[in-house]
């Protein structure tokens, strides 16, 4: 169980597609991408393109909970159900997240816990605590894996992160497995510097520098902002490599943006080439309603073979709006090649439709995935309904799709 890949806080656990083929797979998570955000604000906002914003760290002393139920039922599918919370007192949050599935006996049975615990500790500091539990062979509640993770905000507006993932050893005791040490420094007015180095068990005891990541963000002229992210990895005999370059630019005009980032790698010679382009474009209305056109290019074409060009291989547009009655709907299509005839241009391969029916006492949202079958027919796989007694007041943010790997 690999640290990062085993949940994902601020979105629902899905159970569909297990039975389906990988490129079915990968439709529905690509289709995921636009998932409206009910119920949780993201703990960790990840991007390659990094806006400047002003935030407050100065502790608070509101109390806030909430809670909320999500059920999930999927096309060939073992149902599941979420039960969410949030508990906010004074400089203390609580966010608790409870995986279940329909057992044998046709009841829910506890599959997998969440908790974070996020602290205020002082304006400058913030400590947050995961924990993640499964259920073992007994069915008992049992921790797989514990992240800490310490905040400080430094004058000036730079930054230090430290993050240690924890996984329990055969006798239960936690062992150290990763740490994450991740430096912000604000170069100037306009430039902003990231460095990050992730670290493991060496084989000859203690930690190893394994990952390093350097960014650089730079803001010009007519709201541009570029970067730059570089990944560099160890090649064995004590040097560093590059495995991987980000350059990103995202332009801002009245409520228009748009953002692209080439993704180069090295071939078998060690020269960097591209290998990915995604182009994302976002507009809004006067009416209110939002669209993003996200187009993905790769030099991968499922069904081809390489021919060192970059070819369309995904198209995804989503459309925000709200309905006569006050309601929320978010749909999305994802367009793919027809593995059978991969020249012949994109097909729809899913859609997903978000509705969001606010209330005086909370709000429910239905989400439903189609997926295309093998038949060429377009068929629902999984319906989401979510019951909460609390809503914030959240401006979704259209992002991007997972890239093609």
């Amino acid at each position: 169980m690999l640290p990062g890949q085993i949940f994902e806080r601020d979105g629902h656990q899905r159970w569909v597609g297990h039975q389906c083929s990988d490129d079915r797979r990968r439709a529905l998570r690509a289709a995921r991408f636009s998932q409206f955000m009910l119920l949780v604000i993201a703990a960790y906002l990840c991007s390659n393109v990094v806006l400047w914003a002003q935030t407050s760290d100065a502790q608070t002393s509101e109390n806030k909970s909430w809670a909320a139920t999500t059920e999930s039922h999927g096309d060939k599918t073992n149902p599941t159900r979420t039960l969410e919370s949030h508990t906010q007192t004074g400089n203390r949050t609580l966010d608790k997240r409870s995986v279940q599935r329909r057992g044998s006996n046709g009841s829910f049975e506890p599959y997998q816990d969440v908790e974070t615990e996020t602290v205020q500790v002082d304006p400058s500091t913030t400590r947050t605590t995961t924990r993640i539990f499964a259920q073992d062979a007994n069915g008992a509640k049992t921790l797989v894996q514990v992240i800490d993770e310490e905040k400080h905000t430094l004058p000036g507006g730079d930054s230090k992160v430290v993050r240690a993932t924890s996984n329990p050893d055969v006798n239960g005791r936690l062992q150290l497995v990763q740490r994450q040490i991740e430096e912000t420094k604000k170069i100037s007015e306009d430039v902003e510097e990231t460095k990050a180095t992730v670290m493991i068990p060496s084989i000859n005891g203690g930690l190893a520098p394994a990952r390093k990541v350097e960014e650089r963000r730079t803001r010009g002229a007519d709201n541009t902002v570029a970067s730059q992210k570089t990944t560099l990895v160890p090649d064995g005999a004590g040097n560093w490599q590059v495995s991987e370059v980000r350059h990103a630019t995202t332009t801002q005009e009245d409520k228009n943006r748009t953002t692209e980032e080439r993704v180069s790698r090295p071939d078998s010679q060690g020269k960097l080439g591209e290998v990915s382009r995604t182009v994302s474009k976002e507009s809004e209305s006067a009416s209110g309603d939002k669209r993003n056109i996200v187009e993905t290019y790769s030099v991968d074409v499922p069904g081809s073979s390489r021919d060192g060009s970059l070819h369309l291989v995904e198209r995804a547009t989503t459309v925000q709006r709200i309905g006569s009655t006050g309601q929320q709907i978010t749909e999305q299509q994802v367009e793919q090649p027809n593995l059978g005839d991969p020249r012949s241009g994109l097909q729809v391969t899913t859609v997903t439709t978000d509705t969001v029916r606010p209330s005086p006492f909370g709000a429910q949202s239905t989400r439903t995935v189609q997926a295309r079958d093998a038949n060429g027919s377009l068929g629902i796989v999984s319906v989401d309904i979510t019951k909460s007694d609390d809503i914030p007041t959240v401006q979704v943010q259209i992002a991007p799709p997972e890239k093609p790997r």
